[in-house]
């Protein structure tokens, strides 16, 4: 018994040590990184206690970032699930052309996220764009998408469900395909309607997926960066400013990386939060069975 825990242990001792020296290391350097000061050429560090801190809760481009953050993760998320469950049963159906459909809603996933971001830019682009050709088209005044504040961090939102929602997909599809065929059979023979089946049936079984998917998502709302920096690069006036793309430039724009540390740990805590809320709030209405 003791010689199997030996061998067990060997084999999880590469991974583990990678792990501890790439994850955790980095992580509690963060945060004690988020007490100290930048140093600045000879001037060393120093211990600054809670001042960082301090500095980020009066910090006007901070507030609207997270703010920002809210409104950005409460479009991305449901809208990325409610169109990746839409595409799924779309092509779990005996269709013409179905796996044709597959490869195109996944097709989003596997393009360069800055390809994707410049996909983009080209459809919003002012007088050019596609978007702006069909309003002409229909007699309707120009519009920049990216760069007026009112619409700016919404443009962004289209981009980042577009292009995850495929990547969503295919864990829904892989859980359809996994419902037993007795259970439409039994619902087919009571005369049950499709949207009936699907929420007494479908839905619930389909939980442990939406689970899955909802961390993801949110952790995907909340490490945004490639989309900002091709396409608005947080502007106009701070309106598409999210978390992330702000600890980009506050640590390798402005190299100011205690405070750029400050924001990570912030970040890391929203996340651990967020994450393990959804966790055991959602996890006691799943059956895993």
């Amino acid at each position: 018994m003791h010689r199997d825990w030996g061998h067990a242990a060997l084999l999880l001792l590469p991974a583990m040590v990678l792990l501890f020296a790439f994850t955790h290391m980095p992580a509690i350097q963060t945060v004690i990184d988020s007490f100290w000061s930048t140093p600045r050429g000879r001037r060393p560090s120093v211990f600054v206690g809670d001042a960082n801190y301090r500095r980020m809760l009066a910090d006007p481009i901070f507030l609207k970032a997270m703010s920002n953050n809210a409104v950005y993760a409460a479009l991305t998320i449901p809208a990325s699930i409610a169109l990746a469950l839409a595409m799924a049963i779309f092509v779990q159906g005996r269709i013409a052309g179905r796996a044709f459909l597959r490869m195109s809603y996944f097709t989003p996933t596997v393009l360069p996220l800055i390809a994707v971001a410049n996909i983009w830019v080209f459809f919003f682009l002012p007088g050019f764009g596609l978007f702006e050709q069909i309003r002409e088209a229909l007699g309707l005044s120009p519009q920049n998408w990216i760069g007026q504040p009112a619409t700016a961090l919404y443009a962004v939102t289209v981009v980042s469900v577009w292009s995850q929602a495929g990547f969503f997909m295919i864990f829904y599809l892989a859980a359809l395909q996994n419902i037993p065929d007795s259970l439409r059979e039994a619902a087919a023979l009571e005369g049950t309607s499709r949207w009936t089946f699907f929420r007494r049936v479908t839905w619930p079984l389909l939980m442990p997926t939406t689970l899955f998917l909802s961390v993801n998502a949110t952790i995907n709302a909340f490490r945004t960066v490639d989309h900002i920096f091709v396409m608005t690069q947080g502007g106009p006036n701070n309106a598409s400013m999210l978390l992330l793309y702000y600890i980009y430039e506050i640590g390798f724009r402005f190299w100011d990386t205690a405070y750029a540390a400050t924001l990570t740990v912030v970040m890391v805590a929203i996340l651990a939060i967020v994450g393990l809320g959804q966790f055991f709030l959602m996890d006691r209405r799943i059956h895993y069975k």
